[in-house]
């Protein structure tokens, strides 16, 4: 972002949903991707959002929501799940570099849901430290199985939203930021086909979605 004035959550997350549009329409306007804006940036940053998103390679952030340098502090881990340098991370992005928004980000086909799915229903578990993603997954797995669930889409969501509660369960800073209203933690599952990116969950009641622009709410 440009501005100097810091974004409110609503305001972040219109940008973010702004950018996802242009990109899906196919008139990205790749902002802050110059020179000018790499020296700008170098002495400090100032994003607007923390997205903590699978690693996905088809999931390059700064692509599918059309943003640039300093725009975003992005997190990714396999299926993003998190541990403690995961928390501390987003913890940063906000307590100290003040994002006012925090995005969890899904997508379908997601290979760690996948593998966790048929881990899970074989009664077995990878191996090495892929282990230990399937383990993190587990309990979302198990909880879109309790569900009744069996669609892909509804196991991402299930994980997106189980990501949501995590974050703001084991962290206090991060739960005391949305009680205060200077951030919103929201869960958003992306489309790899048509590169839409559709809103699973929010924890701030004063965060609004323009349906014209992202259809598909699963909340």
């Amino acid at each position: 972002m440009t501005d100097t004035q810091p974004l409110t959550p609503q305001e972040a997350l219109d940008t973010l949903l702004a950018g996802n549009h242009r990109f899906v329409t196919g008139i990205p306007e790749h902002p802050n991707q110059d020179a000018a804006r790499r020296t700008e940036t170098a002495p400090a940053q100032a994003p607007f959002a923390v997205l903590f998103g699978c690693s996905d390679s088809r999931l390059a952030a700064e692509i599918i929501f059309d943003q640039g340098l300093g725009d975003m502090f992005v997190v990714r881990t396999a299926g993003h799940v998190t541990g403690p340098e995961v928390l501390g991370s987003i913890e940063y992005g906000v307590s100290v570099l003040g994002c006012p928004l925090v995005v969890v980000l899904g997508h379908d086909s997601c290979g760690a849901v996948a593998a966790t799915r048929a881990a899970v229903a074989a009664g077995t578990t990878a191996r090495g430290y892929v282990r230990d993603v399937v383990e993190r997954v587990t309990p979302s797995v198990l909880a879109a199985n309790a569900a009744g669930h069996t669609e892909d889409a509804d196991f991402i969501a299930e994980h997106v939203r189980h990501t949501v509660d995590l974050l703001l369960e084991r962290s206090r800073c991060l739960s005391d930021a949305v009680a205060e209203g200077s951030t919103a933690v929201v869960g958003l599952s992306y489309r790899l086909a048509d590169g839409t990116a559709h809103l699973v969950t929010d924890r701030d009641v004063d965060v609004d979605v323009d349906a014209d622009r992202v259809a598909g709410d699963t909340r």
